[in-house]
């Protein structure tokens, strides 16, 4: 079977690196921590084939009992239904297999930093740019992860034009990575006295956060600016330079953060979005698919480019990467929306099992 075939070889991969981890005396560090990470990833495929070579073995011996005549009708028919129902299974161990063959995301365990801005809209999509955040504070309630607030701009009228907070718990960019784009909303501002339908968009990013290990910046190519914070904030923005602007030279990439009272701690929410803007660009830059798929994280901002609308009128959200209308949209914007989170990854995981080769 051509499948066990070209799985032999990873089993034989598998065998090598056990030898050589057991063997070898002259492995550095890194040599020994890369070769055991493999080995490791794919220990959990090594096991899915032994299952599938056991079950392939079990349908040869039923196969040689049904085939003997000698074989007495009894143990015939049940030798029969056990073979209907071992090939039965054969399918769905193979597409276990399969979806343990995918490359994994190194990213999906790691925190995130989510953005969110207002695009075109005016007022009305900055208030829709504060559900948006609200939305995501309460879906990471409900799992039950660790918000923090590094930056936010308020318009005065309770909408944002932009916030940032940082996100941690398990396995935090698996489930927000695609929320990433444009999203647009379909409702009746408050100050629309006509009572028609107004279109504005907010643009969501979501970053993986990366660790001092993940990302090496070098000091000289910073430039570090202060500045009185501007807007709502308490009389201290107006007194003391404690906002933060960090510029990598190399890159051009642009943090800032005016959040906190502290200059030291904006400093410090401020080179915590740079280093996770810079892992993402060399994620993107070493990946080509995802870059292809992604292109830009968030687009420009017009009403045309979109991953989702939200339609309050007739209470519906719809995500157009996957065709899906749900018509919840109060429990969507309280939070609960795993139903889309989880279809988004299985659809994912469904396009790119067909460019596994087995």
């Amino acid at each position: 079977m051509e499948l066990i075939e070209k799985l032999n070889k990873v089993v034989d991969r598998h065998d090598e690196l056990r030898d050589i981890l057991s063997t070898r005396t002259d492995l550095d560090g890194n040599q020994y921590a890369s070769l055991s990470k493999e080995l490791a990833e794919l220990a959990d495929i090594v096991v899915a084939v032994q299952e599938i070579r056991s079950v392939l073995s079990e349908l040869d011996d039923l196969a040689s009992m049904i085939a003997d005549a000698d074989t007495e009708a009894d143990v015939k028919k049940m030798a029969e239904e056990e073979s209907r129902a071992l090939t039965e299974r054969l399918p769905q161990l193979e597409r276990d297999m399969q979806m343990r063959l995918l490359p994994k995301d190194e990213a999906d365990e790691k925190n995130a930093i989510l953005e969110v801005r207002a695009g075109t809209g005016g007022d009305e999509a900055a208030l829709f740019a504060a559900d948006l955040f609200r939305m995501y504070q309460r879906f990471a309630e409900r799992h039950g992860w660790t918000q923090e607030l590094i930056s936010m701009n308020e318009t005065g009228i309770g909408g944002y034009r932009e916030a940032v907070m940082s996100i941690r718990g398990r396995n935090v960019f698996q489930r927000l990575k695609f929320e990433s784009g444009v999203h647009r909303v379909q409702r009746v501002p408050d100050t629309e006295s006509q009572g028609r339908v107004h279109t504005s968009a907010a643009t969501v990013a979501v970053l993986p956060e990366a660790e001092d290990v993940d990302v090496n910046i070098d000091d000289k190519d910073l430039r570090i600016d202060t500045y009185r914070a501007q807007g709502a904030g308490g009389q201290h923005v107006n007194k003391t330079e404690s906002a933060v602007r960090i510029t990598h030279i190399p890159t051009n990439i642009v943090v800032q953060c005016q959040d906190g009272k502290s200059q030291h701690k904006n400093k410090a929410a401020a080179m915590k979005m740079l280093r996770a803007k810079l892992y993402d660009a060399e994620r993107r830059r070493t990946d080509s698919e995802r870059a292809e798929n992604r292109k830009s994280q968030v687009g420009s901002g017009d009403r045309s480019e979109r991953i989702r609308t939200y339609n309050f009128p007739q209470g519906r959200v719809t995500d157009h990467r996957i065709d899906l209308t749900l018509y919840k949209l109060d429990r969507f914007m309280d939070g609960d929306i795993d139903e889309v989170v989880d279809a988004l990854i299985a659809d994912d995981e469904a396009s790119r099992l067909t460019k596994i080769e087995l």
